[in-house]
């Protein structure tokens, strides 16, 4: 693992160009655009001590929680903001074009977020990532009050040496992003032997927590400057999809083979899965056939970059994910992305 890769992912940042609503402007002239920086792997809310002095004098009595909407689409504070932008822009735009409000939430639509809602989202993140790679929680649970507090002030601050320094008195180590000096894809020392799943020997995680968001599109990849925005967040299958770690020396597992096991339908020919396979992915996405042609139909973006689905995907785990420990996939594919039952994306 390369420490450059984790600095870069943790410095990333996505130029913002906000503008208020026009029914919440009370005064002439209307307030200039804000233009600021929002980290990849924060979220939008954290964002209000800097946005609302600029917009404050413009705005009508009362107060309500800030949101954002792009395009008409009331923006998800749960999910990372460079998830949202790899997701929600087909072609990527510089700056991002979003508006503000502070006024009629959608309760409709977005989960409220009050108080220290972006905090306990995180910290409930972390907990279900490190169950899905060690089986328990333990680790976080028995983390301190003020480390947590000081984990997410890290995260605020995107400060990777001081999450670090809190990662390592974790038992076992912070997963994908611990160990830094040493990666998943080189050959394991004596007491770094067989893993068992999910619980594993030697402080190891035995699965990849990961989060795919699929979003379909109704023209070529190849042309995505006219796509039709997403208009409702019902347009959009996101889910969390475990990966075993391959449990054989020597074996290594790529991007391409986590999709294949996954959504093998967006795939020109889905290729076949074994039954321990199927058995990870959600019934709704489970698929087989004797086909072994294997052209990915879609575009895959991780932390902004469209990586090679050759990738290792350890690599991947390491490098790309997040603070919480979960790579984050947006997929935009051409093909009908399948339904989740009602409810199954809160």
């Amino acid at each position: 693992m390369t420490v450059q890769a984790r600095r870069h992912v943790w410095m990333g940042a996505i130029p913002l160009h906000l503008h208020l609503h026009s029914s919440e402007v009370t005064s002439l002239p209307a307030p200039p655009p804000f233009l600021i920086l929002a980290p990849r792997n924060g979220y939008l809310p954290l964002l209000v001590d800097a946005i609302r002095p600029h917009f404050n004098s413009a705005l009508p009595p009362g107060s309500d929680t800030i949101w954002f909407d792009y395009q008409g689409l009331p923006l998800k504070w749960n999910i990372p903001t460079g998830v949202l932008f790899d997701l929600l822009c087909a072609e990527p735009e510089r700056p991002w074009n979003l508006t503000v409000h502070f006024r009629s939430y959608p309760a409709g639509v977005l989960s409220l977020c009050e108080d220290e809602a972006v905090k306990w989202n995180f910290i409930n993140a972390l907990k279900e990532a490190f169950y899905v790679m060690y089986g328990n929680t333990k680790s976080i649970m028995n983390m301190s009050q003020s480390d947590q507090v000081e984990l997410w002030h890290c995260v605020m601050k995107g400060d990777l040496e001081g999450y670090d320094r809190l990662a390592a008195r974790v038992k076992p180590a912070f997963g994908f992003g611990a160990n830094v000096g040493r990666g998943f894809g080189h050959p394991p020392s004596v007491a770094e032997t067989a893993i068992t799943n999910p619980v594993t020997r030697a402080g190891k995680p035995g699965r990849i927590p990961m989060r795919m968001y699929l979003r379909m599109v109704d023209q070529d990849l190849n042309d995505l400057f006219d796509v039709r925005p997403v208009s409702s967040w019902d347009d959009v299958v996101y889910v969390t999809c475990p990966i075993d770690v391959p449990k054989r020396q020597g074996t290594t597992l790529t991007l391409r083979d986590a999709l294949m096991k996954v959504v093998p339908h967006l795939f020109s020919s889905s290729p076949t899965i074994s039954n321990e396979v199927t058995s990870e992915a959600p019934s709704v996405m489970r698929a087989s056939s004797n086909a072994v042609h294997n052209e990915f139909n879609g575009i895959v973006r991780v932390q902004g970059i469209e990586p090679s689905l050759d990738l290792p995907l350890d690599w991947v785990a390491r490098n790309l994910c997040g603070p919480e420990h979960f790579v984050h996939l947006s997929v935009i594919c051409t093909l009908v992305a399948p339904s989740l039952p009602p409810g199954a994306a809160d």
